[in-house]
């Protein structure tokens, strides 16, 4: 095609997606509407009645202008661009005379909605819109998208907020639909993406979207890809070290700077892994055999076949089963393997399979009666695997492929027989036999990396449904309702993977994210018995993380003003805690927040040192209403009456001692810069919840005071815990079960949340019951064994690790 014909067929790909966005505002619309009157006739408070009824009112008024908005600024959007607000109203004029200020907080209100927003959008768009993106690259000959392009979902995003404001919609009203408008945007720009797609297929504009070229790769990646297939390393001399700790398992030459702490348990998955690939290497003629997978330690673990002398492997080196490992203690890359073509006749053979198990078991698995059927229907899901195992292998074009095929089935072979995980939900792991097998097929890495996208995914769903029978046992009514909805979302994500075959891994990656949503949400606002937990939980990390941060900045802006220590001390240890609940109570931005900000002002200024009798005149004047605003502010932070008196005699004394300080006045241009800080505080604060910043380090706080009916906080027990405890705390994921034993207590716990920062967790007991750990206690406690794992490793990895031992007693299963 010309480049003229590209540019016409851009153009007018572009018009398509805009006549599509158009269209779908009117369903949009009326989908949020219905969304808005539903919530009218939900029971709430009051307070929360009042504010919906006034949201809805609202938005009825404003809706249809709100619709007209959006259009027009779409269609001004399509052809004239849309520009950079954050720019757009910068003066033109010398960079030494632009006065610096903060950015307004409703502009960072707006943006972090538009952020959210366009988020969601993007999790349900992704694929349409990356093929979408290739096609408009291709025909418009850009390296990207302008990032500012209205196909772009953030841009989409930022045109909806910007209407919503110029028709007078507020933020509260966005907040209260924020649910329905997020969907149905999600919805509309799918749609759109879809329909775009669909209509440049029609074109001939890569009917097949190829994204290989588009993948960057390190200079590494991209030599060891020109390399030939296999090389032989030299053999590794085998080290004698057993004992578990953080260093335990690395049976390799020393790396180049310090490894990052690993739990034992990521070792002894990477073992695994590693003794998988040697057995492959050395009984599997041309098996494509990952390159940087991590050495096992000989000796080290539970044993297995690859607990060979040194001669054998050496051996298995020389046919080059094994590499140097990486510098640093690296994993499997997911890169280093090549995905390799699978025979078209053994392809065929597996959709053929695939279909046959989806046509049968569903059918036992979805009618009447499906918990008794379920084991009858296990027990033939058995016999037709070993029926289809042996057409797949006669299909089976190498030995690769033969031996591709038996572990798989091994594995899954073991994962049907696990007794923890309710026969009901071992069928739907069923119909993921072939969707793996094909995946394994042409990533040969699904046996070198333990956090393959697929191994990952049955591992996550394994670990949340090993404790249903002894929950159902203890609760059966509200649990038995929540166990159905994890129940339903682990059978849409099997026919999530069984509809999109052919994508490989970009279909167990996507699912798998979504599945981790779904827990998210699950444990928040559906789980009966999480939900007032998870609620606690995620207040009490709030606070804490606020007084924490205030404390941090609090601290910058007295470094250099002359303050009496006790007033130091009380604002650094107790008004900032203060301000955080009061914060996380009333708002940030609130009356009653801003209030204690201007007590704190008032102190400082009260305890600095007075020259004058008028000075004293008036701190004895205002003193009374700021002990009463103090003592306040004390109350609503939980502090007993015993505790405020002791604070309120030290700032006494405090105060007496500034009237007779010979130390220099704090100068009233200092004090109204304090003044305008302690307003803007918030605008201040850190925002890493990357959990690396120093909040982190200090979110060790005594927790104890969040004790509440319904949850403990775990204050005390266990030793200090090594880094590598710490690192298998910190990798521990919402929805595994585990066995607590604490206050006299051994009982059935899950883990139901985990902080931002990751250094709070919450389990619940299958009676509500909640227990708040932060990261070094829950460290502590797994390394006195006080908290176990209802499963010792990963359930692919277990499963690995028994097909191991059958293939140690018998290799010739491989190539039969």
């Amino acid at each position: 095609m010309t480049a003229a014909r590209n540019q016409a067929l851009a153009t007018q790909a572009r018009r398509v997606y805009l006549e599509a966005l158009v269209r779908g505002m009117t369903p949009l619309v009326a989908a949020v509407g219905q969304g808005a009157t539903n919530l009218l006739i939900q029971g709430a408070p009051h307070a929360v009645t009042m504010a919906r009824r006034d949201a809805v009112h609202a938005w009825q008024k404003s809706s249809p202008n709100w619709q007209m908005a959006v259009v027009a600024a779409l269609r001004h959007a399509a052809l004239h661009g849309v520009s950079d607000n954050t720019r757009e109203h910068e003066p033109t004029v010398p960079v030494q005379s632009v006065k610096m200020s903060l950015v307004d907080d409703s502009t960072i209100e707006r943006e972090i909605t538009s952020s959210r927003l366009a988020l969601v959008m993007m999790d349900r768009a992704t694929w349409e819109f990356t093929d979408l993106r290739t096609r408009m690259q291709a025909l418009e000959a850009h390296d990207d998208l302008d990032p500012l392009d209205l196909l772009r979902a953030h841009v989409v995003a930022r045109v909806a907020l910007d209407a919503w404001n110029r028709v007078g919609l507020d933020a509260n009203v966005w907040q209260l639909l924020h649910h329905e408008l997020h969907e149905e945007f999600a919805q509309l720009i799918s749609e759109a993406y879809h329909e775009t797609n669909r209509w440049l297929i029609a074109q001939k504009v890569l009917p097949e979207v190829d994204l290989r070229p588009f993948i960057r790769r390190t200079p590494q990646a991209a030599a060891a890809a020109g390399a030939p297939a296999v090389s032989p390393p030299p053999a590794l001399p085998p080290v004698s070290g057993t004992g578990p700790g953080p260093g335990a398992g690395a049976g390799a030459v020393p790396p180049a700077q310090p490894a990052a702490a690993r739990s034992q348990v990521s070792s002894q998955a990477d073992e695994v892994m590693a003794q998988l690939q040697r057995v492959l290497a050395r009984h599997v003629p041309g098996f494509p055999v990952t390159r940087s997978h991590v050495p096992a330690r000989p000796g080290g673990g539970k044993p297995s076949l690859a607990d060979v002398t040194s001669a054998q492997a050496g051996a298995a080196a020389a046919l080059g089963g094994e590499a140097p490992r990486a510098p640093g203690g690296a994993r499997p890359s997911l890169a280093d393997a090549q995905p390799v073509a699978a025979s078209p006749r053994l392809m065929g053979a597996i959709k053929h399979a695939q279909e046959s198990l989806q046509r049968r078991p569903a059918a036992a698995a979805d009618g009447a009666g499906a918990a008794a059927s379920a084991p009858r229907a296990l027990e033939e899901i058995g016999a037709r695997n070993q029926a289809f195992k042996q057409v797949l292998k006669q299909a089976a074009s190498n030995p690769a492929e033969r031996a591709t095929i038996e572990i798989v089935a091994m594995m899954f072979q073991s994962i049907l027989t696990e007794e923890r995980i309710p026969a009901t939900v071992r069928v739907w792991f069923a119909r993921l036999q072939m969707p793996v097998l094909r995946v394994a097929v042409s990533e040969p890495d699904f046996f070198a990396a333990a956090d393959h996208p697929a191994r990952r995914l049955i591992d996550r769903m394994g670990a949340c449904v090993m404790g249903f029978n002894t929950a159902q046992a203890s609760s059966p009514g509200a649990e038995r309702a929540s166990n159905d909805a994890l129940e339903r979302e682990i059978k849409r994500v099997v026919q999530v993977v069984e509809a999109y075959p052919d994508t490989g891994r970009r279909v167990f990656t996507t699912v798998l994210t979504e599945f981790e949503k779904f827990l998210d949400n699950y444990f928040e606002n559906e789980n009966q018995a999480s939900r007032r937990g998870v609620s606690l939980a995620q207040q009490v990390e709030q606070r804490e993380t606020l007084a924490i941060q205030y404390t941090i900045e609090l601290r910058k802006m007295l470094s250099e003003v002359p303050v009496q220590d006790g007033v130091r001390d009380f604002l650094f240890h107790v008004w900032a805690d203060v301000l955080a609940v009061t914060a996380v109570r009333v708002g940030a931005q609130s009356d009653g927040t801003k209030a204690m900000k201007r007590a704190a002002a008032d102190l400082i200024w009260s305890a600095s040192a007075k020259a004058s009798r008028e000075e004293r005149a008036d701190v004895i004047r205002r003193l009374p209403l700021l002990l009463k605003t103090l003592r306040d502010g004390m109350s609503h932070a939980g502090l007993p009456t015993d505790k405020q008196d002791e604070h309120v005699r030290q700032l006494n004394n405090a105060l007496a001692a500034a009237f007779t300080a010979k130390t220099a006045a704090i100068p009233r241009e200092r004090l109204d810069e304090l003044m305008d800080q302690l307003e803007t505080l918030e605008a201040m604060l850190p925002e890493d919840v990357e959990g690396e910043s120093h909040v982190d380090e200090m979110l060790v706080r005594d927790l104890s005071g969040h004790e509440s009916e319904g949850m403990e906080v775990v204050a005390e027990g266990g030793s200090a815990p090594t880094p590598a405890m710490v690192a298998w705390a910190r990798e521990l994921q919402v929805g595994g079960w585990f066995m607590l034993d604490y206050r006299g207590r051994n009982e059935q716990v899950q883990l139901a949340w985990r902080g931002l920062r990751k250094q709070l967790a919450l389990f619940v007991t299958p009676k509500g019951r909640g227990v708040l750990f932060s990261l070094n206690r829950m460290a502590a406690f797994l390394q006195a064994g006080l908290l176990l794992p209802a499963q010792d490793e990963a359930l692919t990895v277990q499963a690995t690790r028994k097909a191991l031992a059958k293939l140690d007693a018998d290799p010739e299963q491989l190539l039969k």
